[in-house]
């Protein structure tokens, strides 16, 4: 049975594919010496919080996913990031791959929030291997791939943020139900806003000018005695 090896030696964001989408660069070794004359590859991406340290801020942003950090002890599980499928051409002994990653903005998945949330550093994927092998030197054999294959690949936090910012440049993104986004429009043009932002900026100004005062100190309009004077007791 071939033997396969799999390093991830690198990771970059691809500024031409329609969408955000990581590539990373994966060298596969096939020991004995016989040809590959295919390999279907599956490929499974985790994030492994509890692998790296996280600064005040972080900690603060991820309180959503995690909770408070005393609980990160049990809190900090493996999130699921993308699983995608890749056709390897033949080689023999060794090759080098590009693996495609199509990537979401969406924040409501946790995937998206825990890197939005990151300041600097690394973040600790594992790739996960699957799939099937078709080799042989005299003949044609098909072979599975273990599923204990699998590469550690630490993602510098720029890539992501390079890859967001040549999409979504200074933009986020926001989910909103179907009849939220309709009222939206509805106000939007009763106002004649000319965009999205001008329109949730006006709503903010709007509840922010409902708001009532915050209450003062409890003596707040009381009537201070003149210095020297005695009050009743």
């Amino acid at each position: 049975m071939t033997e396969l090896a799999f390093t991830c030696t690198g990771v970059r964001s691809d500024p031409y594919a329609a969408g955000p989408t990581l590539v990373f660069r994966l060298r596969i070794t096939a020991s004995g010496g016989a040809p590959v004359h295919a390999l279907a590859l599956r490929c499974q991406l985790r994030i492994e919080p509890a692998r790296r340290a996280y600064g005040s801020g972080e900690a603060e942003a991820l309180h959503d996913l995690f909770g408070d950090r005393s609980r990160w002890g049990s809190t900090l599980q493996p999130i699921q990031f993308a699983q995608v499928a890749v056709m390897v051409p033949g080689f023999t002994g060794e090759t080098e791959t590009d693996v495609p990653v199509p990537c979401t903005y969406d924040t409501d998945v946790a995937a998206s929030r825990y890197l939005a949330a990151l300041d600097d550093g690394d973040v600790p994927l594992l790739m996960l291997f699957s799939g099937t092998a078709f080799t042989g030197a005299g003949g044609f054999r098909v072979e599975p791939v273990p599923w204990d294959r699998e590469a550690r690949c630490p993602m510098p936090v720029t890539v992501w943020r390079e890859m967001i910012e040549q999409h979504f440049p200074g933009c986020g993104w926001l989910r909103l139900r179907r009849d939220t986004i309709a009222a939206l429009l509805a106000f939007r043009s009763r106002r004649a806003l000319p965009s999205w932002e001008e329109t949730v900026r006006a709503l903010l100004d709007a509840a922010r000018a409902a708001e009532p005062e915050p209450p003062g100190p409890a003596w707040a309009g009381a009537v201070l005695p003149r210095t020297g004077e005695r009050t009743a007791p």
